[in-house]
């Protein structure tokens, strides 16, 4: 199952490359195409980031449930290809519409984590599932270094140059899955697919029938919306605490990207032979508590790197999570498990950015009570407060 693996990694590294490789030149391209100065372009950037987050969620557990009723094969290889000619158009684009209709498809594309999360699901013994969707978020964390460094060299040859490479990258890593890529959901494990169930309301509904997982699902929730402060305001963040320039918060999230995939793809199986699924878990929550709780006491940039050890381990907690709710769920709704996952995930991505950036646009202008530039990381420690109360309370199903 070597390449099937190698397939499932690297499609998960192109989705998270998606965005990255692509942010250095949209400001350009915006401009470029929409004849609008800075402020219009970053309000055109909002909305495209926004449209791509909102499709992921609504469309993540649609294509879950088409993979658990039609394979897992199928779904993944024609995303890909959809996925290639979407960044095909937006190389060709003449106008923000255009753009526009781009992220729209890029945002169901990119919902495809759910059948390649499920892929994995089903390659893997129980035991086996943790430290593997570990190794999905090790690719998470290659595509989120590879991407900005690969974006940023190419936009020297043209603010269109980043959306032809990732055209290429997705074109062949779908020849790769045609000839490498055995289908990994028997006939006998597929459902017919239900519409009702074929998105994030019904697919959440379909869970509260599963003992005890809601709670879970509220976790993974909580979690992510805390890690997605990173994302939002880490730029900001480093501007003001430490006076970063562009070039050392690049440095700063590479390192971070970097030490991601060390844990995740590494050190979480050691960790999860000795210590299971459930203590990884909280042992995983308790390092973002103290990595959130920290940042306000640091003042010196060394500070942060000299930290970063500590704070990679956080990377833990979330393959552990979908292992224990992936063990819980039946073969044939692993797609609409990694369907709500993927939801939530989306979801993350749409309050995280919203939150974050008010509190830290908050504390840190001219009329605030106290500059506090750490005050989203606070926010996130409460958020892991309330997951580590609510997961250390949870109790498997029989």
């Amino acid at each position: 199952m070597r390449l099937p693996i190698i397939f499932i990694f690297m499609t998960m590294v192109l989705d998270s490359m998606g965005i990255g490789i692509i942010m250095p030149v949209m400001p350009d391209l915006i401009r470029e195409v929409g004849n609008v100065d800075l402020s219009r372009a970053a309000i055109w950037g909002g909305t495209l980031t926004v449209v791509f987050a909102i499709n992921q969620f609504l469309f993540s557990p649609t294509v879950g449930g088409l993979s658990d009723a039609y394979g897992r094969r199928p779904v993944l290889l024609i995303a890909l290809l959809v996925m290639s000619l979407d960044y095909l158009v937006m190389a060709y684009a003449q106008s923000l519409w255009f753009l526009f209709m781009g992220r729209f498809v890029g945002g169901i594309t990119a919902a495809t984590q759910s059948a390649a999360a499920a892929y994995m699901a089903d390659i893997s013994t129980s035991k086996d599932k943790a430290k593997n969707f570990g190794l999905l978020g090790a690719a998470f964390g290659l595509g989120f270094i590879l991407g900005p460094m690969l974006g940023g060299f190419l936009a020297e040859y043209g603010s269109r140059a980043p959306f032809f490479a990732a055209a290429a990258l997705a074109f062949t890593n779908m020849l790769l899955g045609y000839f490498v890529l055995p289908e990994s959901l028997t006939k006998a494990n597929r459902r017919k697919l239900d519409w009702r169930r074929a998105n994030p309301f019904g697919a959440f509904k379909q869970m509260k029938t599963l003992p005890g997982l809601m709670p879970m699902l509220l976790v993974f929730l909580l979690l992510s919306i805390a890690f997605f402060v990173y994302p939002s305001i880490w730029a900001f963040f480093g501007r003001a605490q430490f006076n970063w320039d562009a070039r050392m918060v690049g440095l700063s999230l590479a390192a971070y990207g970097l030490g991601i995939v060390i844990v995740q793809g590494v050190l979480i199986r050691p960790i999860l032979v000795r210590f299971g699924e459930r203590i990884t878990a909280l042992f995983g929550m308790s390092m973002h508590l103290l990595t959130f709780l920290a940042y306000p006491w640091m003042t010196e940039t060394w500070h942060v790197f000299a930290f970063m050890p500590i704070s990679v381990f956080s990377a833990v907690a979330v393959p552990a999570l979908q292992g224990l709710m992936s063990n819980s769920v039946a073969e044939n709704a692993q797609g609409e498990l990694q369907g709500a996952l993927g939801s939530l995930t989306a979801l993350a991505t749409i309050i995280s950015p919203l939150v974050m950036t008010q509190v830290f646009s908050y504390f840190t202008n001219s009329g605030t009570p106290v500059y506090l530039p750490s005050a989203p990381f606070l926010l996130s420690a409460l958020s892991v407060i309330v997951a580590f109360y609510l997961f250390s309370r949870w109790k498997p199903a029989n």
